[in-house]
């Protein structure tokens, strides 16, 4: 029996064709699976920047900064303008500020006069007799007590003197204290008002002077006591004690 090859070449043909549709369809099918998922992924992609943006936290350094913008150059020079001002002094009420002329036309600092340091007027002896002088001034430097056996300034300087002799007013002044210490016995204070003070220390109960009294250089206080117990061991004697500004000095260099 004889193949009828158009038949047969008809149907290949055929089986052709629909295989090649069924491969387009196929491939047609990939395509648009593959365009879809790569939309998907795009959208989610963008939908999570999109709330990272709004969920990201704010910066708080650099909140409130403003963008960086171009600056437009100026094209006019700034107006100035002269501001004038008073300065007012306020003096102190019931002060006198007074400067020498000289002073302010120069501009040169005003330069005052030295002060001459106050010396004790018209000094007088505050003995008869003051050649014997049994203990120094020691200003800073120890020296051993006779009666207590310590080491210790000694803030004025010893006169030996007979009990009953008479004592004087080194300077014009005030008696500012008059007191029984228990330590240097009978004392008189007295104010000399320029900075000195004198003390005459171991006197007797006897005095001439009260308190408030104002006296003048060589002016009778009292008599020599042997009254103080801090140096009882050394014979009869005057402690005088002066002090200037309120320091230790030795009477010496005011008496000689």
């Amino acid at each position: 029996m004889k193949k009828n090859l158009f038949s047969d070449n008809k149907q290949g043909s055929k089986g052709f064709y629909a295989a090649l549709g069924i491969s387009a369809i196929m491939i047609g099918s990939a395509c648009w699976f593959a365009y879809g998922q790569s939309k998907k992924l795009t959208d989610d992609l963008t939908a999570k920047d999109s709330v990272s943006e709004a969920e990201a936290p704010v910066n708080k350094r650099a909140y409130n900064v403003p963008k960086v913008t171009t600056t437009a150059k100026r094209t006019t020079a700034p107006v100035r303008t002269a501001v004038s001002f008073t300065v007012t002094t306020v003096a102190a009420p019931n002060t006198e500020v007074t400067l020498p002329a000289a002073a302010i036309d120069a501009g040169e600092p005003v330069e005052e006069a030295p002060v001459a340091a106050a010396k004790l007027d018209d000094v007088k002896s505050p003995l008869e007799d003051m050649s014997f002088m049994i203990t120094p001034f020691s200003g800073s430097e120890l020296v051993r007590s006779e009666t207590t056996g310590s080491w210790q300034t000694h803030n004025g300087t010893d006169f030996a003197a007979d009990v009953g002799a008479e004592v004087y007013a080194v300077a014009s002044g005030e008696v500012t204290e008059i007191k029984n210490d228990p330590v240097w016995g009978v004392t008189v204070t007295i104010d000399h008002k320029n900075g000195y003070v004198t003390r005459y220390c171991g006197l007797s109960q006897a005095l001439s002077v009260q308190q408030g009294d104002k006296l003048a250089g060589g002016d009778l206080i009292g008599t020599i006591g042997n009254t103080a117990d801090i140096e009882s061991a050394l014979t009869p004697h005057l402690h005088l004690e002066m002090l200037h500004n309120g320091a230790y000095i030795d009477p010496m260099s005011e008496l000689t």
